[in-house]
Parts: structure tokens; C-alpha cells; sequence
């Protein structure tokens, strides 16, 4: 056996071979994983039906508009309710649950109608003053229910029958809603500047009575005074922000320039750094020891001291100061010996990073291809969120009985209001009420919602990581097609992009999908771990949490195994229309064959591009903070709070780099396999001559057969 192979261990399987047809990626190709494929297109065509079937029963109406207690909806065009935009709530303080904030559905009947109050009234006093005062009588009729005009009917049937509110307040429409208009003067709560008000009983009441019900949504109307101000910000400087973020993607293309010449330079600089702060380190550690070692009270040791909570006691000690010593220098050694012998596979990490921004250079329109899986993702979230959407609305209005102060045993059970004030339930409880709760009505179609929205959630992920595995194959497919150039860049294809995104979607659709369908299973697996988490939060039981968080842990390494795993096969998919099972096994052999080179690439790799994200997010903070506190020579815009485009502009210069840098780790990870290849198959000769840079040459240690001219 021969040296080349005994280097390798025979469970990794054999290295590929020459071959003399191989000129990289092959254009013979047939359809892989036709079945997969087969299926992958079957539970698209189910999916659209699954959105047909969800439009046809789902009424998008129901989370557009508001529903009072007849299940009607406010503000719909040919219905009654057409100009009663509003919801008005009978006795706002039955309103104190924390409820009212998420559902809006509070314990007291509930009509439509066109303007909230805007004026303090009693039904006592308007049934008083009727007589002489019957404006004060039709404006507060329009808060009573539909149709009713008696103001002589006994209060008490009126209240118990909820026919009208015992009392209305000045309010202002929020999210379509009647809520008091609440205020402060002083640091004390009012409404339309009184601090009390009277009652439907005739009693005089405190506003601050109303906080309790009312104080989150002060809130929210104060969260929504302040998103009109952002709002308001991001409409004065939303051409300042494109601008920001057109410097963020300019200074990405520079740092992906700059990398083909200053690769290593960050690198190395970076490196010998830690060392010089280690040897600092020890340099402060021994000092301190010996400083310790002079004084005297300090020679005790850990063991006679005991344990304290206070930390800096170990600092008096010069065994802390000794031990701190030792685990430096030990720290120091491991790493001048991982520089000493991994300074080779360093080189070839630094060399790939080069190579990839010249490749990237050859290339440009790869880095415009984010744009087209943000494009394909952007429609499965469209589509995902519109099916749930629709499904959650499939069902019919249910209505229950509730009752405020009064213990009924009808409460919570289903009712029908029309009929609901006519049986024995409304004598049986007074001041119990049949509103709508929720729409989920039983229906043949409602019936399988659960399984439905499981559905949907399982397509959409499937549909999301086969958008993803796209364009890694696209983008594996155009830079290989650069590797293999013998001539570059004379031999390089005419539109390699295109050409690989066609072969991609033409040829290897079924693979794409089974390694998406793979990784899909697991994170649903994932999503039902995380709702089992949730139930359990509550739970006492120690050994069910640790076990959950056990398989969480397993779950989440798993993912990240069979993403790395699936990007790989994804480049050898591109290269040798392979079949997915069998490029997964090829490209995890070609890797544990070099598993110490892909350990160094992948960390200097994340460590340079990490450092460019950071680098360009916060050059761009920087620069937008000086700009809008006015401290450069450009006159900004006036702004209520200057933080609202600064942080559009940190997070999309992120998002920016971000795409970017993924395209070009994409880039060396391709090439990187290329040439773990390129090394298998060739060894330079005139008959099997070397396609990677003269740097990489050099840095192997390699020589290159010299054609005649």
C-alpha cells in the first residue's frame, strides 16, 4: 500500500481517482431522487388546495373587524353596522381582567357604533330630564341596544336585560374600540380633567376606580402615541436609512475585496494577539504571586479558609495568583503548539479565503442571489401566514353564557342570544349575559383545523429549508464551475448562475427536497418539544423537565449536524448530479478525510466574516449617531427620537452583511471541496495537471508539470 493511502483510514472510503472526462461539473445529467420529487410536487399541488379550501370557508372579516355580543361585525359594507365603526362596551369596569388586552372580550354586552362618548351621562339622569331634555336622551339612546326607545322602563329591567349602560364616559377609539380617554394632572389619574365620576347607581366614583381595568391599555395608547412619533421619524428619514444602508452594502463589497489581500494579515495579527495578552496575563499573574509570596498573613491556604461568598477573599491568596500562572501558561503552550502544527492548514484557510474573493470577482451576480431566496421565502411566509390566517376563521360565531358577580351554573356554556333572554338561564342568574366568545363552530371542516394547521406549518418549513437548499446548490454549481477552469478565467462557462440554477431545479429537485424533508421532520420535532416545554413549566416533576431538556439539547445538535451535512451533499450534488443519499455519504468521507483542514476553514472562515459583520454594523452605528446627534457638518433631519432610523440602520447593515458573507461562505466551502478533489485526483502531471491557484501550489508543497507552448 502506498503512502498516500495508508495516510487515510480505510473507513473513510477510498479517494476519487482520475478521471480523464472529469472537467467539473457534469452536464450529463438525469433526475435524482424521483420520488422525492414526485412527492415534493403532490404536497405542493395539497397545499394549494389545503389554501383553497381555507379561503372558502375562512372569513378574513372576522380579524378585520370587530365583533360585538350578536356576532356581528362593526363596520362591514352592506350590513346595518355599516357606519358603526366602533365597539362600545355596556360598564367598561367589568373590564378589569388582563383579558380585555389580548381577546378584547370583556364580561358585558357589547354594540356597535359610529362615535365613541365624549361626554359624561347616567341613564338615571337622562330618564329624569327626558321630558326637557330629549336631545341629551337621543344621544344617549344610540349606546343602548338596537331598536330600544322606551327611557320610562324600570331601571332594573333595563340594567338586568342590558338594553342600556347604566353609564357612559368620554372615550377615544383605539383599535376600532371605546376606551376612557384617560389622562394625569399632577401625577393623579382624570378623565377630561375630573377626578370622579357618578355611577349608573347614583354613586360617585373615583376614575382611578377605572385603572385597574384600563391601566394597560393607558399604556397601549401611550405605546401608540409614541409608534405615531417612529412612525413619524421613519417617514422624515427613511431616505438617510437607504442611504446607510447603501454604505453597508458598499463596505461589505470592499471587506469581501479586501480580504483577497488582507486574509491573512487580520489572521495572523489576531493570533499573535491572544498570545501577547496570554503572556501579559502571566507576566500580571506571577507578579501578583510574588508580590503575596513577600507579604506576610498570606501563605494560608483554600482548605483554611473554608468558603466564602465573596470572591475577592481567593484574590488575597498567592495559591490563586500560582494557579492562575500555571493555567495561563498551560493555556499559552496548547496554543503556540496548535500554531506550530496547524500553521500549514492556517495557510490553505487563509489561501481559500483569497481564492473565494477572487472568485466572487468573476462572479458578481452570485451576490444579488440572497435576493432571490429572500424573494422565495418571502412567498412562503405570504402564503403560510394567509392559510393560517383563513383557517383560524373557518369556524361559525360561538356564543356562552357569562356572568359578572354572580355564581351561575350556566356559566361558560354555549347559548343562542337570540333566543337566550327568554329562558329560565336570565332569571335563574341576573346579570348574566349570552356574547360571542370565538369563532370555532362545529363543522365538518372545522373539525380537522388541528390537523390543518399542522399541515401547513410542516409544508412551510419544507418549502423554506427546499428555498434555502436552492440556492446553496445554485450558488455550489457556479463557483465549482470556476474551480474547475483550467484556464481562469478564459475557461470559465458563459452564466454559470443561471446555468446551475436550471440544472438544479431540472435535474435534482427530488434531492433538494429529501434533504429539506429531512431536516423539516427535525425541527418539527423541535417546535413539539418546545410546546411540551411549555405545558410543563408548571410542572414539579424534576425528572420530566430534565429528560425534555435532555432531547431538546439532542434535537438541537442534530439540526445542526444535518445542516452542515446537507450543505455539503448540496456541493456534491453540483458537481456530480449525484443522488442525495449518496452525495451526503461522498462529500462526509471526502470530509473526515481532511477533518483537521475543514476545522481550521470553518473557524478562520466564521472569525473573519463575524469580525465583518461587526465591523460594518457598527462602523455604519457610528457614523449614523454622529449624523443625527448633528455632529458632522450635515444638516440631519428634526426627529423625535433619533434612535428609530440608528437601529433600522445597525440591523440592516447586519442583514446586508449578513447575505453577503453568506454567499461567499458558501463560496469557500465550495472551493474547499474542490480542492480536496483536486488533491485525490491529480498530482500535477501533463495527464492530470493541478486546477487550484499557484498560492495554493505553493503552500502544498506541490509542482506543476510546465506545458510546451
Amino acid at each position: 500500500m502506498d503512502a498516500k493511502k495508508r495516510e487515510r483510514p480505510d473507513n473513510y472510503g477510498e479517494p476519487r481517482t482520475y478521471d480523464p472526462e472529469f472537467r467539473g461539473p457534469i452536464y450529463k445529467r438525469s433526475c435524482t431522487d424521483v420520488v422525492c420529487g414526485i412527492i415534493f410536487i403532490v404536497t405542493i399541488f395539497c397545499y394549494i388546495i389545503l389554501g383553497l379550501l381555507a379561503w372558502a370557508h375562512g372569513d378574513a372579516k372576522k380579524l378585520a373587524y370587530t365583533t360585538d355580543s350578536n356576532g356581528d361585525f362593526c363596520g362591514q359594507k352592506n350590513t346595518r353596522n355599516e357606519k358603526k365603526n366602533n365597539l362600545f362596551y355596556f360598564n367598561i369596569l367589568k373590564c378589569a381582567s388582563p383579558t380585555v388586552l389580548t381577546s378584547f372580550q370583556c364580561p358585558t354586552r357589547q354594540f356597535c357604533v359610529s362615535v365613541c362618548p365624549d361626554r359624561f351621562l347616567t341613564f338615571i339622569d337622562v330618564q329624569k330630564k327626558h321630558r326637557v331634555d330629549r336631545s341629551s336622551w337621543e344621544y344617549y339612546r344610540q349606546y343602548c341596544k338596537p331598536g330600544f326607545n322606551d327611557p320610562l322602563k324600570p331601571v332594573s329591567e333595563v340594567f338586568r336585560n342590558e338594553d342600556c349602560p347604566s353609564f357612559i364616559l368620554p372615550s377615544r377609539s383605539f383599535l376600532k374600540r371605546c376606551f376612557p380617554d384617560l389622562s394625569t394632572i399632577n401625577g393623579i389619574l382624570a378623565l377630561k380633567n375630573r377626578t370622579t365620576f357618578i355611577d349608573g347607581t347614583g354613586s360617585t366614583r373615583n376614575i382611578a376606580d377605572l385603572q385597574k381595568g384600563v391601566n394597560g391599555i393607558s399604556r397601549i395608547l401611550t405605546m401608540r402615541t409614541i409608534g405615531l412619533k417612529v412612525f413619524e421619524d421613519f417617514v422624515n428619514s427613511w431616505h438617510w436609512i437607504l442611504i446607510g444602508l447603501f454604505l453597508a452594502m458598499i463596505s461589505s463589497l470592499v471587506f469581501l475585496w479586501f480580504l483577497k489581500y488582507t486574509a491573512g494579515t487580520i489572521l495572523w495579527f489576531f493570533v499573535f494577539g491572544v498570545v501577547i495578552v496570554i503572556l501579559y496575563g502571566i507576566w500580571i499573574c506571577y507578579r501578583e504571586y510574588k508580590r503575596l509570596l513577600s507579604k506576610p498573613g498570606t501563605g494560608d491556604t483554600f482548605y483554611e479558609i473554608g468558603f466564602h461568598s465573596d470572591l475577592r477573599v481567593y484574590l488575597q491568596l498567592r495559591q490563586t495568583w500560582l494557579a492562575f500562572t500555571i493555567m495561563l501558561c498551560i493555556l499559552e503552550v496548547c496554543i503556540l503548539l496548535a500554531i506550530l502544527f496547524l500553521r500549514k492548514r492556517i495557510q490553505i484557510a487563509v489561501a481559500l479565503l483569497k481564492e473565494g474573493s477572487r472568485t466572487i470577482g468573476y462572479i458578481p451576480c452570485s451576490l444579488l442571489y440572497p435576493l432571490v431566496t429572500f424573494f422565495l421565502i418571502s412567498i412562503c411566509i405570504s402564503y403560510w401566514i394567509v392559510i393560517a390566517v383563513f383557517l383560524a376563521t373557518s369556524g361559525k360565531a360561538v356564543f356562552k353564557v357569562l356572568n359578572v358577580g354572580t355564581n351561575c351554573k350556566y356559566a361558560n356554556e354555549t347559548c343562542d342570544p337570540q333566543t337566550f333572554y327568554s329562558t329560565n338561564i336570565s332569571k335563574e342568574c341576573p346579570g348574566a349575559g349570552c356574547h360571542f366568545a370565538f369563532y370555532g363552530g362545529k363543522s365538518i371542516f372545522y373539525e380537522y383545523i388541528l390537523i390543518f394547521q399542522i399541515f401547513n406549518a410542516f409544508v412551510f418549513l419544507w418549502l423554506v429549508n427546499f428555498s434555502i437548499a436552492l440556492g446553496q446548490c445554485t450558488l455550489a454549481g457556479a463557483f465549482a464551475s470556476y474551480y474547475w477552469a483550467f484556464q481562469k478565467p478564459k475557461d470559465i462557462p458563459s452564466h454559470p448562475l443561471s446555468a446551475s440554477f436550471g440544472c438544479a431545479l431540472r435535474y435534482h429537485t427530488g434531492s433538494l427536497a429529501f434533504g429539506s424533508l429531512i431536516l423539516t421532520i427535525v425541527q418539527i420535532l423541535r417546535v413539539m418539544l418546545e410546546y411540551l416545554n411549555h405545558k410543563l413549566k408548571d410542572s414539579k416533576s424534576k425528572s420530566a423537565k430534565f429528560i425534555l431538556c435532555c432531547f431538546k439539547c439532542c434535537f438541537w445538535c442534530l439540526e445542526k449536524v444535518l445542516k452542515f451535512i446537507n450543505r455539503n451533499a448540496y456541493i456534491m450534488i453540483a458537481i456530480y448530479g449525484e443522488n442525495f443519499c449518496t452525495a451526503a455519504r461522498n462529500a462526509f468521507t471526502l470530509i473526515m478525510r481532511n477533518v483537521v483542514r475543514v476545522a481550521v476553514l470553518d473557524k478562520v472562515t466564521e472569525f473573519l466574516l463575524c469580525m465583518g459583520k461587526l465591523l460594518i454594523s457598527t462602523s455604519m452605528g457610528i457614523l449614523g449617531f454622529l449624523f443625527f446627534t448633528k455632529k458632522l457638518p450635515v444638516t440631519p433631519p428634526t426627529l423625535n427620537y433619533y434612535w428609530v432610523p440608528l437601529l433600522m440602520i445597525i440591523f440592516g447593515s447586519y442583514l446586508i452583511a449578513h447575505g453577503f458573507f453568506s454567499v461567499f461562505a458558501m463560496c469557500v466551502d465550495t472551493l474547499f471541496l474542490c480542492f480536496c478533489e483536486d488533491l485525490e485526483r491529480n498530482d500535477g502531471s501533463l495527464e492530470k495537471p493541478y486546477y487550484m491557484s499557484p498560492e495554493l501550489l505553493h503552500i502544498m508543497g506541490k509542482k506543476q508539470a510546465k506545458r510546451k507552448a
